[in-house]
């Protein structure tokens, strides 16, 4: 694969090809019947597209040719002349140029180069910036040549370029680079068959999916994209820290720089023409410390870069400009990525993931793919996870792969199985007991059990998912006003900075349906009740009692539940990720204490709004269904685990409240 470069003008004077080679005669590409396609703006102030050429020297006097220096000339950098070329008639969809870019596809037609008949990219740079990247492309070349092998592997390797002086006395400057198949990346993905397609283009067998830990090929459409996925991502992110690894930065990761060579079946990463160096050596680079930062910083905005390109390959409908706008902004207004899924639930208007293969794919392994999405998107530079630590992540490894995961990934793994038992709505005796142990078990986990870690963690907003406390629905009562809860929300605000005090509100959302059939017609007369309530965090411990009575044995007390749960943590499923080797008899946590009155407000809608009794109705219904402590919220007694995604608040009786962080922008809806 190689990257040669033909100077294009209606007035040649004469015409240099150089070669940028290094072993290519141990690899040579078939030429291919993809045709190319040039960028409509330049062909239209450039009637002229037949290329002249002549065997006549360039004068001495040329200075404005872009050369290399002759002693690099005779290793890396080869030059040819342009009669090796054939131009071809038109230019693939996937190498549309850039501004101040026309791209060409040709066959180089000489029979003594070793790139004889292999079917190169001809991108001729005319603007001054354009041509700093071709320029920078050649010196990227010179840097990674040491390794050649994985050079060729994960970039599209460059041939060489064309340098000549026209009439004006301007320099043109053409790249000639490996061509790899019509298509990037991303009109690959746009493409309606594109998981068979790509599926016969990489010619997946056995072997090729043992490369991701894999040992079947074929299954269901969800397995099948979630493998294709992982042989992509893995492929990236080791082209990707190949570059890392030799102090250079891509900072151009997107969709459409990427290509798929059906030949070595490997992510081709571009010509790195804007590639960066970590570490500055000009007289004004400053110390050590800013280059470790420069490094540091340009190491995250790669990652960062194939996060977005990792989301839209898993979520298809991103690739839509509107969606992908709403899912970038909610990331630059600072919101945190653990969030992700709240706020793409909202955004593609679906209650769970049942029936979208890009949310099943991520909820997949205990959610380990929103877990390395959100490490790939993290808001701080610091805490973004590097290439070597995402290949090793349990989402980009197959099942045959034995991934030990650290327990930030335990942690994850439980809240996300939390998360997707109560949203299927079915809560009998087994969901009510898993949820309630998966609960236990990331109390006994939090991260964050410090009063200071609660006063940064605990404001925002939060939508209630579950309590483990009683569960009244309609379905076996007739009350006399039939009440629809919505969305339960707790908005916890920081009363000044200065102290602890905390102002929690709830914020219930009820639909009161009228007439008998409203098992079938779920519209009526929207509400909404709010309890406003003043407390101040402090440090606390939550005691788990030791004593039990015989006659209290067959109750869901707290001593039970305790003895319970140091029975299935005993077992070797979860000895090696909890940090303690018994139960603990006490863990710690944020205690609330109340400071001040309960405010209660009803909004109702016309014509319910103006009789009491049924306002009075209506309220004692919602107090039937919605847990006690979200109207009286002085009922909340201590703060259990808190972090950027859940949170878990247990009541005066005993029963944990879950939630899940919501977003704040409802315009991002």
């Amino acid at each position: 694969m190689a990257l040669c470069g033909v100077g294009l003008s209606p007035s040649f004077e004469s015409f240099e090809v150089v070669c940028v080679g290094g072993n290519l005669s141990a690899r040579r590409i078939r030429p291919s019947l993809m045709r190319a396609i040039g960028k409509s703006s330049d062909w239209k102030r450039r009637p002229c597209l037949g290329v002249r050429c002549s065997s006549l020297k360039l004068d001495g006097n040329a200075q404005t040719d872009i050369s290399v220096p002759v002693e690099e000339e005779s290793g890396h950098v080869i030059k040819f002349k342009m009669s090796d070329f054939k131009v071809l008639d038109r230019v693939s969809v996937g190498l549309g140029g850039r501004a101040g870019e026309v791209v060409f596809e040709a066959v180089v037609k000489d029979t003594d180069s070793p790139l004889y008949n292999t079917q190169v990219v001809l991108r001729r740079l005319t603007s001054v910036r354009a041509q700093r990247r071709g320029k920078r492309a050649i010196e990227v070349l010179k840097k990674l040549a040491r390794r050649r092998l994985m050079y060729h592997s994960y970039s599209m390797q460059v041939h060489g370029y064309i340098s000549s002086a026209i009439s004006s006395g301007r320099s043109s400057f053409t790249l000639v680079h490996g061509y790899h198949g019509s298509f990037s990346l991303r009109h690959w993905l746009q493409q309606s068959d594109w998981l068979p397609t790509l599926e016969a283009t990489l010619a997946l067998d056995k072997e090729s999916v043992r490369r991701v830990g894999d040992d079947t090929v074929g299954g269901s459409a969800v397995s099948r994209q979630l493998r294709m996925i992982r042989i992509l991502m893995r492929d990236l992110l080791i082209g990707v820290n190949y570059l890392h690894s030799h102090g250079l930065a891509h900072t151009e990761l997107r969709l459409e720089n990427v290509h798929i060579s059906p030949v070595d079946r490997h992510i081709k990463v571009g010509i790195l023409g804007n590639a960066a160096d970590f570490y500055d050596d000009s007289p004004n680079c400053g110390t050590a410390d800013n280059n470790m930062d420069r490094r540091q910083m340009m190491i995250a905005f790669d990652m960062r870069c194939l996060g977005f390109m990792m989301a839209k390959m898993v979520l298809r409908e991103l690739m839509d400009p509107l969606i992908f706008t709403k899912f970038k902004s909610f990331l630059t207004k600072g919101n945190d990525p653990s969030c992700l899924r709240e706020f793409l639930l909202q955004i593609l208007h679906r209650n769970s993931s049942s029936g979208n293969a890009g949310l099943q794919i991520l909820d997949r392994n205990w959610g380990a793919g929103w877990n390395l999405l959100s490490l790939l998107l993290a808001t701080e530079p610091s805490k973004r996870v590097s290439c070597l630590d995402a290949l090793t992540h349990p989402f980009l490894c197959g099942p045959r792969w034995r991934v030990v995961p650290s327990i930030d990934i335990i942690r994850w793994g439980l809240g996300s199985t939390a998360l997707r038992i109560s949203e299927e709505y079915i809560y009998g005796q087994p969901q009510r007991s898993r949820l309630s142990h998966f609960i236990e078990l990331m109390e006994m986990l939090n991260p964050n059990s410090r009063p200071k870690n609660w006063l940064e963690l605990l404001p925002g907003k939060w939508r209630l998912l579950y309590c483990t406390g009683r569960h009244i629905g309609l379905t076996f009562r007739q009350p006399p006003e039939q009440v629809l809860i919505g969305h339960v929300h707790l908005t916890v605000s920081r009363v000044s900075k200065l102290n602890t005090s905390l102002l929690f509100a709830s914020d219930i959302g009820f639909t009161v349906m009228i007439g008998q059939d409203w098992p079938h017609d779920k519209a009526g007369v929207d509400g909404k009740l709010q309890v406003n309530s003043l407390f101040r965090l402090m440090a606390g411990r939550r005691l788990y009692l030791k004593e039990e009575e015989k006659n209290t044995e067959k109750l869901s007390n707290p001593s039970n539940t305790r003895d319970a749960f140091a029975q299935k943590v005993s077992g070797r499923k979860w000895k090696k990720a909890l940090p303690f080797k018994e139960s603990p008899s006490s863990l710690p946590v944020a205690k609330l204490v109340s400071s001040g009155i309960d405010e209660v407000t009803m909004n109702l809608g016309d014509p319910l709004s103006k009789s009491i009794n049924s306002a009075t109705n209506v309220v004692r219904e919602v107090r039937t269904q919605v847990p006690p402590e979200m109207f009286d919220l002085s009922k909340l007694v201590c703060g259990t685990y808190v972090d950027t995604r859940l949170l878990v608040i247990r009541g005066v009786n005993g029963s944990a409240l879950l939630f899940t962080r919501s977003c704040f922008d409802e315009s991002c809806k």
